[in-house]
C-alpha cells in the first residue's frame, strides 16, 4: 500500500466516505520500516530532517540520511554480537536519539524490539527478561543500574549495550558499536516476521506480551499518519509521550516518518512540565501536536492567553476519552479543535475524528478506512443503532493490516480476543445513525489513568506482598485530570492499625514493588471485601463506592 496523491488526505465527509468505501490494504511479501521506509526517505531526500531534537538549551538535527546510516552500523554490530533474526531484544531509553536509532536498527537485523518505559523497577525488567526469553538489553545508566540489579536471575540475558559517554564493566558501549562497525546489508524480512512486542496490562495477571510484525505497525500505521495525524514531509510533529509505550510506536517513530514527516522530540530529565509545551509551540515551528487528554486537561488549567503558537495547524488526542470543555477551552485558545483517536496497543487508529469532517463532542469519531469497526453482541451479530455493546473489528474473511499478530505464548487470551470472525477490543461502546462511535467503558476492570494501562492485578499483587495487608482490592476512580485514579481498598493484618503513616507506606512500597505510576493515590482501610458465593471479588462494588465518594 502506498500513499502519495494530495487527495488521499480526508478534507471533508465526501473525501472520508469515498475513501472508506474504495480503501483496499495491499500487504507485500517482504516489507522491512528500516530498509523500505526509513532508507527510502534517505535515499531520497538524505537532507530532509528526521528529527528536530532539543533538551533545554542542547539541539539536535538529525537527517534520514544519518539515521538510516546510523541504525544500519548498529543492526551489523548486533548481528556481529551474535544475535540473530528473531531474538528478542528489550530496549530501556528516555527520549533521547539513540531509542530511535535502536528500533530501526532492531528492524533492520530482523530482531524483535522489546520497548519498555523507564519507569521499569528491576523485578518489572527481570519479569520481561524471562516471559520473552531476552538476548540483549540496550539502556542508559539510570536502567544500567536496575539490570545489574537482578543480573543473577537473568541467565539467558547474553548481551549489555549502554548508552553512555563513559564505558561500564560488562557493557558495549553504543556509540563504539556503532562507529566500529559497517552498515548491515539489506536483508528481506516478510511482511508477517515478529518484529515488535509491547507488554499490555490485563485484568487478572501480569501484563501480556502483544507480538506485532513487521507489516502490522511498520505499514499499518500509515493510515494513522496520513489520515488522522494529517501529515506530510513539510511537518514537524510532536507527540508528546514517553518511549516506553504503544503510543510512541503510533506518533513518534511509524505513523510520522511513513509520511516523511520530521519529529520535534522535547527531553528533560525532570518532571514533565506542561508549561513547556506551550513554550515550545510557541518556540519552534511545530505544525501537528499529538498527546493524552491527560496533558491537554493540564493545559487548559494554564493561562493561555497570551499562547501564541508558531505553526500548529492540527491537534490530536488519544488513549482515553476526551472531556468535551477541555475541546472547547482548547478551541478558544488557538482557534484548533482537538480531534480525538480510538486505538490500542493491539491496533493502529481504528475510528478517529479526521480533518475537515464534523466533530462530535464526545465522540470517538469514525471508522478508519480500512477497517469494519463494529458494535456486537455476545454472539457477534451487529447491535442495533445507539444500543450498547463490544466494540470489535471485523477479521473474517479478511483480516485487515494494524492488528496485532497474537497474545505471544498465551493462546488462551489470544483465542479469547479473535473469536465469531471478530477482534473483540475489550471496550464497550455504541454507534449513531450517524456512524460515530462512542466510548462506553472497559469490558473488564483495567484502570485508564494518565493514558496508562494498570491491571488491577499488579497494584494488588504488591500490596499483599507487604506484611501488613492481608488482602486487597484495586478499581479505578473517576478524576477530572487523570481520567481515573488507582483507588485500593485494603484489609490489614492483626496488629496493624489504619492510618495516614501506614497509607503512605503502603503507597511507597508500590512505587518500589512496581512501576511508579501503577501506585494507589487513594488507599481506604477496609474491615472486608464484598464477594460473590464463589469468593470473587465483586469489584463493580467498590466501582459504585468509587464512583460515590
Amino acid at each position: 500500500m502506498t500513499f502519495s496523491p494530495a487527495d488521499e488526505r480526508i478534507r471533508s465527509r465526501a473525501d472520508y466516505d469515498r475513501l472508506r468505501q474504495g480503501f483496499r490494504w495491499n500487504c507485500p511479501e517482504y516489507f522491512n520500516f528500516g530498509f523500505d521506509v526509513v532508507d527510502h526517505w534517505a535515499e531520497t531526500s538524505p537532507d530532509h530532517l528526521a528529527m528536530h531534537w532539543v533538551c533545554g538549551d542542547e539541539k539536535r538535527w538529525v537527517t534520514f540520511s544519518e539515521m538510516a546510516d546510523r541504525s544500519s552500523r548498529l543492526a551489523r554490530a548486533l548481528a556481529d554480537l551474535g544475535l540473530s533474526r528473531g531474538d528478542r531484544v528489550l530496549v530501556i531509553l528516555p527520549r533521547i536519539v539513540p531509542w530511535w536509532e535502536t528500533l530501526v536498527g532492531l528492524f533492520k537485523a530482523g530482531i524483535v524490539a522489546i520497548p519498555g518505559t523507564t519507569l521499569l523497577t528491576s523485578k518489572d525488567i527481570a519479569y520481561r527478561i524471562d516471559l520473552a526469553q531476552v538476548s540483549a538489553v540496550i539502556t542508559d545508566l539510570e536502567g544500567a543500574e536496575k539490570v545489574e540489579a537482578i543480573a543473577k536471575a537473568a541467565p539467558r540475558l547474553r548481551h549489555r549495550v549502554l548508552v553512555a559517554d563513559e564505558p561500564r564493566k560488562g557493557w558495549h558501549n553504543f556509540n563504539e558499536l556503532i562507529s566500529q562497525s559497517r552498515p548491515i546489508d539489506r536483508i528481506r524480512t516478510r511482511a508477517d516476521e515478529p518484529a515488535l512486542i509491547y507488554f499490555t496490562s490485563g485484568t487478572t495477571g501480569m501484563p501480556k506480551m502483544v507480538l506485532h510484525t513487521h507489516a502490522s505497525y511498520g505499514l499499518g500505521h500509515r493510515v494513522t499518519g496520513r489520515f488522522w495525524l494529517d501529515l506530510e514531509p513539510a511537518d514537524l510533529h510532536w507527540n508528546v509521550s514517553d518511549t516506553g509505550w504503544a503510543k510512541a510506536a503510533w506518533s513518534s517513530l511509524f505513523g510520522p516518518w511513513n509520511c516523511g514527516a520530521s519529529l520535534f522530540v522535547q527531553h528533560s530529565a525532570g518532571k514533565f512540565q506542561p508549561a513547556d509545551v506551550l513554550t515550545c509551540l510557541a518556540q519552534y515551528p511545530i505544525t501537528t501536536l499529538c498527546a493524552a487528554p491527560t496533558i491537554y486537561r493540564w493545559l487548559v488549567q494554564l493561562d493561555l492567553e497570551d499562547l501564541q503558537p508558531l505553526a500548529l495547524r492540527h491537534c490530536v488526542a488519544a488513549g482515553e476519552p476526551l472531556n468535551p470543555e477541555v475541546i472547547a477551552i482548547w478551541k478558544r485558545a488557538t482557534g484548533l479543535t482537538i480531534r480525538d483517536g480510538y486505538g490500542q496497543t493491539e491496533t493502529v487508529l481504528l475510528c478517529g475524528n479526521f480533518p475537515g469532517v464534523e466533530v462530535k463532542q464526545g465522540s470517538m469519531g469514525l471508522p478508519t478506512p480500512g477497517f469494519d469497526l463494529a458494535v456486537i453482541d455476545e454472539d457477534g451479530n451487529r447491535a442495533p443503532v445507539d444500543e450498547g455493546g463490544d466494540l470489535a473489528l471485523r477479521i473474517d474473511p479478511d483480516r485487515p493490516l494494524g492488528l496485532f499478530r497474537e497474545y505471544w505464548q498465551d493462546a488462551d487470551a489470544t483465542s479469547h480476543a479473535f473469536r465469531q470472525g471478530w477482534y473483540r477490543t475489550g471496550d464497550c461502546g455504541r454507534v449513531d445513525a450517524d456512524g460515530y462511535f462512542w466510548f462506553v467503558g472497559r469490558a473488564d476492570d483495567v484502570i485508564n489513568s494518565s493514558a496508562y494501562r494498570i491491571g488491577p492485578f499488579e497494584v494488588e499483587s504488591a500490596l499483599i506482598e507487604h506484611p501488613a495487608v492481608v488482602e486487597a482490592a484495586v478499581v479505578g476512580k473517576p478524576d477530572p485530570i487523570r481520567g481515573e485514579i488507582v483507588l485500593a481498598f485494603v484489609v490489614l493484618a492483626k496488629g496493624f492499625a489504619a492510618c495516614d503513616e501506614l497509607r503512605v507506606e503502603l503507597q511507597e512500597y508500590v512505587k518500589h514493588t512496581t512501576a511508579p505510576y501503577k501506585y494507589p493515590r487513594e488507599i481506604e482501610f477496609v474491615d472486608d471485601l464484598p464477594k460473590t458465593v464463589s469468593g470473587k471479588i465483586r469489584r463493580v462494588e467498590l466501582r459504585r463506592r468509587a464512583c460515590a465518594k
